[in-house]
């Protein structure tokens, strides 16, 4: 059974802490391509038992939270918004914080401290309380764990002072309060810095929310684009949207593809033209009839696949999440020893040594760790989407680091795939008239580029139509066909060559029949993608099923010095194994024949213009065909990675720096809980650096 990416709506959350919780209790399930993000409330993962899905969301509602559903809009109440629960804390805190600063006498009454910290006390154990028991319940501590002991700590300690009248020593209301007051800081610029990274999936789901034009019988009624049925008739004015993929039925417009394809120049659409749901009518007006609706639309998929891109984890966050799943008990083992030497060791006496275990527990921070990656990927498929530049998981960034070499297919990918027929050489006894009848009704059943040219270029010379019964396509070889009458055409690369010019043969009943010439330009671009590959220290192979003679004419044009050609879709794969032996292999190409190679490398880059086949084997899609597009892929891997690494550094270097510190009782608690709220939007803002950085 393959796997199902399931998505679910959880509230509840209120930082990556509660994220992780649910992250770390369905990875112990077993599930695959976790990820949770708290400020969208959204929880995915994959699996191939359906029926197991109500217990999944048992256990998740076991942690505290609670599953959704979607379509029924869920109401938040005042007191469950976490800036709500800050603003409310921070009114009863800045008292107990002013008499530190203030020799008001009145606030160093232990009643009055008393009085002011219970309700910020009741609100941590509401909020941190509530999660630490059911994630310790659950098998799966998070770091509220630590919160919730430092803070309890705090208040026991002094509440015990109170109630013995031990004296103002033993009063640290404001400690428990400013830790629980400053932490859901954290949690509320955690949550808003979050939302930032996860904006590009919401920016194109903004696209799908739009009002149509449909045409009925008494006029135009205005409806939301998800009613817009298959074959249904839509009008779309200067200004509007376009809500659904269709196909111009009359008018003519220019329509701005950007989101789609980055490219901000407009695109003239004419009758029979393709449009795509989303996409903005610039100039003009257009009467359109829907032929992809809901999740079949060119938008949906891509926002399925953004969704599971963001998904598909690199493996460097593997290391990170190894190290958040054991964080929370060692660190309470520090605070327990560091409580113990520090107090029978040093004779420093038990306030000090219990704020010094508090410390240790405030200024840990695990949140950091699991954030250091997901954030810096949504941020870096995000940007790369803008540019036209869909990459399919996260995975796939890391997977493009040390890249060695970059595989072309010539066709369609370094030549722009517009062909045109330069010779026709008919075999003696057969007409030329047939033969272009017979390609063209052969061709018209392909998706392959240069089908798609040649039957472009024919239709306007057509003497003779030849129907045919059935038509199959053999990759990497041509087509076979059969016509009415129960004649059998093959039209593809024939392995007897008789002149380096003719690269395609047509065959009757294998009878060769013609001689094909067919000619292709060289992308404008070509030639500087290559030479910018060779400066990064990447050797450019040209790697096609095309003949020597045309491979070698190509590669002497743009740079490439290693070619291999004539070669068959199995062909591909020994050479893609050979490559990916001796370093990081990417493979890019459009057609059928390269779909078992773009699976076999590291990375498969497809073009958007590529057959079903080669997009859906491929790990990125060039919604541009510019071929810039690759080279801006890399910048926007290479970059998001280093990021990745320069936030899980700091996460490390933090704690690592932090806890002996606040161990030697150098930290004051207070201190370590505004350092521990601040750490978290630090990683998040070096993330969102990567919207705006220049990449080169």
């Amino acid at each position: 059974m393959s796997e199902q990416l399931v998505e679910l709506n959880v509230t509840g959350m209120h930082c990556n802490n509660c994220a992780m919780s649910i992250h770390k209790l369905l990875e112990k399930k077993g599930l695959q391509n976790v990820l949770v993000s708290f400020a969208s409330e959204e929880v995915k993962f994959s699996t191939s038992d359906e029926t197991a899905l109500p217990q999944i969301i048992k256990e998740i509602e076991g942690l505290g939270f609670k599953v959704i559903d979607d379509l029924n809009p869920h109401q938040t109440y005042f007191y469950e918004k976490v800036e709500n629960k800050f603003i409310f804390c921070a009114i009863f805190t800045a008292p107990l914080l002013l008499h530190m600063l203030f020799p008001w006498h009145f606030l160093h009454n232990p009643i009055i401290q008393l009085m002011l910290c219970l309700p910020v006390f009741i609100v941590g154990c509401m909020h941190f309380g509530k999660s630490a028991f059911s994630s310790l319940k659950n098998g799966v501590p998070n770091m509220d764990v630590l919160i919730f002991i430092g803070s309890a700590s705090a208040f026991i300690y002094s509440l015990t002072g109170t109630i013995q009248h031990l004296g103002e020593h033993y009063l640290f209301y404001e400690t428990c309060a400013t830790i629980i007051t400053l932490v859901l800081l954290g949690n509320v610029l955690e949550k808003r810095s979050v939302n930032q990274t996860t904006s590009a999936v919401k920016d194109l789901m903004k696209f799908q929310q739009v009002n149509a034009n449909r045409i009925i019988k008494d006029g135009i009624e205005i409806v939301n684009a998800r009613e817009v049925q298959t074959g249904d008739m839509l009008l779309v004015n200067e200004g509007d949207q376009i809500p659904v993929d269709g196909e111009v039925l009359s008018g003519d417009a220019l329509v701005n593809e950007a989101m789609i394809t980055g490219e901000g120049i407009p695109v003239s659409k004419t009758k029979y033209d393709m449009v795509i749901g989303g996409t903005i009518v610039q100039q003009g007006n257009i009467k359109i009839m829907a032929t992809k609706v809901g999740s079949n639309s060119v938008l949906s998929q891509i926002i399925d696949l953004m969704k599971k891109a963001q998904a598909a984890k690199p493996p460097v966050q593997k290391l990170g999440d190894r190290v958040a799943s054991i964080f929370v008990p060692v660190v309470i083992l520090i605070a327990l020893f560091t409580f113990v030497i520090t107090y029978f060791a040093t004779n420093t006496g038990m306030q000090q040594s219990l704020m010094n275990a508090i410390a240790v527990l405030v200024i840990s921070c695990p949140c950091a760790m699991g954030l250091a990656t997901p954030t810096a990927v949504m941020v870096g498929l995000g940007r790369a989407a803008k540019n036209g530049i869909l990459i399919k998981g996260g995975d796939t960034i890391e997977a493009v680091a040390n890249t060695k070499y970059v595989l072309f297919d010539k066709t369609g990918t370094l030549t722009n795939g517009k062909f045109s027929i330069n010779q026709i050489k008919a075999e003696e006894g057969f007409d030329e008239e047939l033969i272009r009848g017979v390609i063209t009704a052969i061709e018209e059943r392909s998706n392959h580029p240069i089908a798609k040219s040649l039957v472009a270029g024919l239709q306007g010379q057509l003497q003779q139509k030849v129907i045919l019964r059935n038509v199959k396509e053999e990759k990497g070889l041509g087509m076979r066909a059969e016509d009415i009458n129960g004649n059998h055409y093959f039209l593809g690369t024939a392995k007897q060559k008789t002149n380096d010019s003719f690269n395609l043969s047509l065959y009757k009943n294998q009878v060769l029949m013609a001689q094909i010439a067919v000619d292709d330009t060289i992308k404008p671009d070509a030639a500087s993608l290559i030479a910018q590959l060779k400066k990064a220290g990447i050797t450019p192979v040209l790697l096609s099923g095309d003949k020597k003679s045309r491979c070698l004419a190509v590669s002497k044009a743009i740079g490439i010095e290693e070619v291999h050609a004539e070669m068959l879709p199995d062909d591909k794969l020994k050479i893609v194994d050979i490559y990916r032996k001796k370093g990081k292999t990417i493979m890019i190409g459009d057609g059928i024949n390269d779909a078992p190679a773009l699976t076999q490398a590291d990375v498969g880059v497809s073009m958007n213009d590529a057959s079903h086949i080669a997009i859906q084997s491929a790990k990125v899609i060039l919604l541009n065909t510019d071929l810039q597009s690759v080279v801006k892929f890399l910048q926007i891997s290479r970059h998001t990675l280093l990021t990745i690494k320069q936030n899980l550094f700091w996460a490390f270097a933090y704690n690592i720096i932090a806890i002996p510190i606040a161990a030697m009782g150098f930290l004051n608690p207070m201190v370590g809980a505004f350092a521990m709220a601040f750490s978290d939007v630090i990683v998040i803002g070096n993330s969102l650096r990567l919207k705006i950085k220049k990449v080169n």
